[in-house]
């Protein structure tokens, strides 16, 4: 539960010059919960965009807190920010109570008829565009006091110490200490060029032959450029391509491939329209793995935050909808 609920509680009081009175009101709050965010993040940069504010106004707040506190909180550098002892203590202490707060909130929440709150979700470039571009408008459409915020990012995010509630990547990546909800069928990988390309070279008729040919090659989340994997029955092979071109995002590959730059290896389910239409073919068509589908997870240890059940819910349906479609 994000910390900044607790700001909708604005009692009034009246301070004392030099430290925070016993009953707080709408601003002890808020910078508290600047305080805490900037602690945890151990970056005024980032807790400045978590928060919504410029880094200055961020600065600001916690001198004022440390001024009326009378005590030094947060120790700051020109690259890091750690808490002091009596930094580390007040967050401890802060982060506890907010999470009551929360808890309160939620269970209240949880009376509803239908769930309220705001999801953060951390979605690898596949999952964001083959499952939520097409399946999250029934899900706003049917939940609209749900808001829903997607960081499009295919490093493997820790997506407990990030702050978000689930996240969705492929089988074989998810920790083994979180919950995984499978998202649909296995996914076919194949190698595709424009016919442009392919009239200009000769095809390729094992994997090792695309070493003559100019590949683009993808740099993974990971940091590490990507072998490309192919299967014909039980013969598995790995090959390290070669090529002018690398790129860290599928659809920039893709639009290379189009444009005849050379030979790109990707998801089928994000070219099928190009394969469809003739402007992409799949090469090395019988040597297509097949491999394991998405999931989206969640820490299973926290309560489960309102509409993520709701979520999985209709991602599932709308996913077995639309493969039952392609069946017919």
């Amino acid at each position: 539960m994000p910390f900044d609920i607790a700001l909708n509680f604005n009692q009034r009081f009246n301070s004392m010059p030099t430290r925070l009175s016993t009953t707080l009101t709408r601003s002890d709050l808020a910078e508290l919960n600047a305080f805490l965010i900037t602690e945890k993040m151990r970056s005024f940069t980032k807790a400045a965009i978590e928060l919504g504010i410029t880094t200055s106004a961020l600065s600001h707040t916690i001198r004022n807190l440390e001024t009326r506190l009378g005590v030094r909180l947060l120790n700051r550098t020109s690259r890091t920010v750690s808490p002091t002892e009596a930094g580390a203590s007040l967050a401890l202490r802060l982060e506890t109570g907010f999470k009551e707060i929360g808890d309160a909130l939620e269970e209240i929440n949880r009376m509803r008829d239908q769930p309220v709150g705001r999801l953060r979700l951390n979605v690898l470039s596949d999952g964001a565009r083959l499952i939520m571009a097409r399946h999250l408008p029934r899900f706003i459409s049917k939940y609209p006091e749900v808001e829903i915020e997607i960081s499009v990012d295919d490093r493997m995010v820790d997506i407990v110490q990030e702050g978000f509630d689930a996240g969705i990547r492929f089988g074989g990546t998810v920790p083994e200490d979180l919950v995984a909800v499978r998202l649909g069928r296995e996914l076919k990988w194949v190698a595709v060029a424009s016919p442009r390309y392919l009239y200009q070279h000769t095809l390729p008729a094992v994997p090792e032959d695309l070493r003559l040919h100019d590949c683009i090659q993808l740099r993974t989340g990971q940091g590490v450029i990507y072998k490309w994997e192919f299967r014909k029955g039980e013969d598995y092979r790995v090959v390290d391509v070669r090529g002018q071109l690398c790129v860290s995002e599928t659809a920039l590959a893709i639009e290379l491939a189009l444009s005849g730059a050379g030979i790109a290896y990707c998801l089928e389910d994000r070219v099928r329209d190009h394969i469809r239409d003739g402007s992409l073919r799949i090469v090395l068509p019988e040597w297509a793995p097949v491999e394991e589908p998405m999931y989206l997870y969640y820490p299973g240890h926290r309560r489960v935050p309102q509409g993520l059940k709701e979520l999985i819910e209709v991602l599932r349906e709308e996913i077995k909808n639309e493969n039952r479609v392609a069946d017919k």
